[in-house]
């Protein structure tokens, strides 16, 4: 486990390691233990490293037998011993136990397409001196990021934006349409950043730079839903048990101590009684807890802590929220909305003080219809008897005129949409080009309303999914946003950030692959969430009081907070001056949120937390690198040669 970083200038130009050192100076909490630089003429690579496997000869870059290619890698491949011995009968000599090595070997076979022979979590960047050209690949669900921008005749690259602006300052200027998709959503969805030039490489894509062009194209996408229908669940729930086994086996494979983290749901439960099963010692566990009974999951984690006679260790968080944040919202890059970013952060803190290796349960909302929105606008369809024309006469003509506090007013325009709409319109925060305008000043909704419409991706995705049934659908747009954006997106950030690796077997894509292929009635059943995988959960002993409650994940008291400890500073730092003369926001939509949510007319926690690590995001990260106005009325750079925006649909290649 690494953090990467590099560049290509122009021709002529003579890279540095000096310049590498300053972008992998910014990601040493991903890589600790080490760093290597790679310099040839006009190429830089340079990575910091987490000694995982081969401690002692797994350095990189690591070169091919002639050293005509030379890679760095954020990750893990599992399985790798297998392609060694495929790559050792081919005639390929190895120098090192590491599953870094494979990498050069199978592109020497393979090309650019040996990507597609990966099994695990990925950020490639391998350099081909023969023909001159650079690869930078990743994995196929998202788990690893991986960034690159062009400016001035250069390619840039990094595990994180940070080391990129380290060595080219220029690129902080802020890319309002990455900013209308935090508002939207809580987070930027890839291929968009919080930053104009600068650009995520979406997981299953792999992009080749030559000759100053780069080309994008998808080399993996989640196939078809409800292909394979097993014939009963007994049969499927055999298959279920053997190959999640096997996901979670590969991933224990370790030269470091390795444990859990154990939220006390459904998913990290398997996770570990499977670890439990595996194992010849006691698997090493960890969980925190919270001190408002509503919210504390601790003791449903030591249940299964005893259940499975785990190494347990259990931390009752009470933070200093303030001092948290302003530490976080300096580290990270963009603004990002999940405030669970905070009880994952300190899980991590807490595993990294007795492993360098954890397994997560991350995947299993996405993968058997978890999320109760789907219950929700599944239901909804009720309302689809009300007739558009209805729809569209409330939702243009009646909503805007509507006093704020009439209850009813957003949940009317949400059921008189169509299906799709509907979900996504339910999964909005802050649509300032649709039913929330009144927050945002006339002036930032002028400049938006020229670009890209954040919903276009999300319809793209749901129309051309490979499914034809609605739930799976929705599973499938999920699985493209909201995990790689949101969800593995916090858990990477929070786990590199206390130098933690974390797996997530659930999301093995092998395993990924055969689940998405199970008709729908296996995940979701009679208003049952999960069903097939909490039929898992009861064979393998589980208790059942954790199978039959509320879920909750990493949920944080945010509605107290926001009345309670936060309120002063919310109030302080929202209306300040210095947030306003931004320009995004009307003083006066502010505190009318602020009013209803203090009166306790409504819960407004969530988007208040959204505006206020949006703030602080301004403060503590972007003000500290360069002075660059908030949005500009600049055109546009022209978008990068095979940016994904440009693809028809997924599974395109963009040219």
């Amino acid at each position: 486990m690494c953090g990467i970083a590099g560049f290509v200038k122009r021709a002529g130009e003579l890279a540095s390691a000096e310049q590498l050192q300053r972008m992998t100076d910014t990601i040493v909490h991903r890589g600790p233990d080490g760093e290597g630089f790679y310099v040839n003429g006009n190429v830089g690579l340079g990575m910091r490293r987490l000694s995982i496997i081969d401690l002692s000869g797994g350095q990189q870059p690591i070169y091919n037998e002639d050293r005509t290619v030379a890679v760095v890698f954020n990750g893990e491949i599992y399985g790798f011993l297998d392609l060694r011995n495929e790559l050792e009968s081919r005639g390929h000599q190895f120098r090192t136990h590491s599953d870094t090595e494979v990498i050069v070997h199978l592109y020497e076979e393979m090309g650019a397409d040996c990507v597609a022979r990966l099994r695990g979590m990925f950020a490639i960047a391998l350099w081909d001196s023969r023909r001159s050209s650079l690869l930078l690949a990743r994995d196929r669900l998202g788990k690893k990021p991986l960034y690159y921008a062009q400016k001035d005749g250069c390619l840039f690259f990094g595990s994180e934006i940070k080391t990129m602006l380290a060595v080219a300052p220029g690129l902080a200027d802020v890319d309002l349409e990455g900013i209308l998709q935090f508002f939207y959503y809580g987070y930027i969805p890839d291929p968009y950043s919080a930053f104009r030039d600068i650009r995520q490489l979406p997981p299953g894509y792999l992009a080749e730079y030559k000759n100053g062009s780069i080309q994008v194209r998808q080399y993996w996408d989640v196939p078809a839903y409800d292909v394979n229908d097993p014939g009963s669940d007994e049969i499927c729930l055999e298959e279920l048990e053997r190959r999640l086994a096997e996901a979670v086996r590969i991933r224990m494979i370790s030269d470091v101590p390795l444990g859990a983290l154990l939220s006390g749901g459904v998913d990290s439960s398997i996770v570990v009684a499977l670890m439990a099963r595996e194992s010849s010692v006691p698997v090493k566990t960890f969980s925190i807890g919270f001190r408002k009974a509503d919210f504390n999951e601790a003791e449903y984690a030591r249940m299964v802590a005893g259940k499975f006679g785990t190494d347990h260790h259990e931390l009752v968080l009470d933070p200093d929220i303030n001092e948290i944040l302003n530490n976080l919202s300096g580290m990270m890059e963009e603004p990002f909305g999940d405030s669970s970013m905070i009880p994952t952060y300190c899980v991590s803190q807490l595993a990294r003080q007795h492993v360098t290796v954890a397994l997560s349960g991350d995947g299993g909302d996405e993968l058997f219809a978890g999320y109760d929105r789907y219950v929700v606008n599944l239901r909804r369809q009720r309302f689809e008897v009300i007739p558009n024309w209805v729809g569209k006469i409330y939702r243009n003509h009646v909503y805007r005129y509507l006093p704020l506090q009439v209850k009813g007013r957003k949940l009317a325009w949400n059921i008189t949409l169509p299906m799709r709409d509907r979900y996504l319109d339910g999964v909005s925060f802050l649509p300032a080009l649709r039913r929330e305008r009144s927050l945002f000043s006339d002036d930032f909704l002028a400049e938006a309303e020229g670009k890209a419409d954040p919903l276009f991706q999300f319809e793209r995705y749901y129309d051309q999914a490979p499914a034809t049934d609605p739930l799976s659908r929705l599973m499938y747009l999920d699985t493209k946003t909201y995990l790689s954006g949101d969800i593995l997106a916090k858990v990477d950030r929070m786990s590199m950030a206390n130098s933690l690796e974390m797996r997530c077997p659930i999301l093995d894509h092998v395993f990924v692959e055969w689940v998405a292929s199970l008709p729908a009635k296996y995940k979701l059943r009679n208003g049952t969430r999960k069903f097939l995988l909490k039929r898992l959960a009861e064979r393998l002993g589980i208790p059942a009081p954790l199978l039959h409650r509320r879920k909750q994940g990493f949920a944080l008291p945010l509605v107290h907070w926001m009345r309670n400890e936060l309120k002063d500073g919310l109030i302080g730092i929202l209306l300040e001056p210095r947030t306003l003369q931004r320009g995004y926001f009307r003083a006066d939509g502010i505190r009318s949120l602020l009013d209803e949510h203090f009166r306790g007319r409504r819960d407004h926690s969530f988007v208040l937390w959204m505006l206020l690590v949006f703030e602080l995001w301004h403060r503590n990260f972007l003000e500290k690198r360069r002075s660059v106005p908030l949005f500009s009325s600049s055109p546009p750079t022209r978008p990068l040669s095979g940016d994904p925006r440009l693809s028809v649909g997924p599974g395109e290649v963009s040219q």
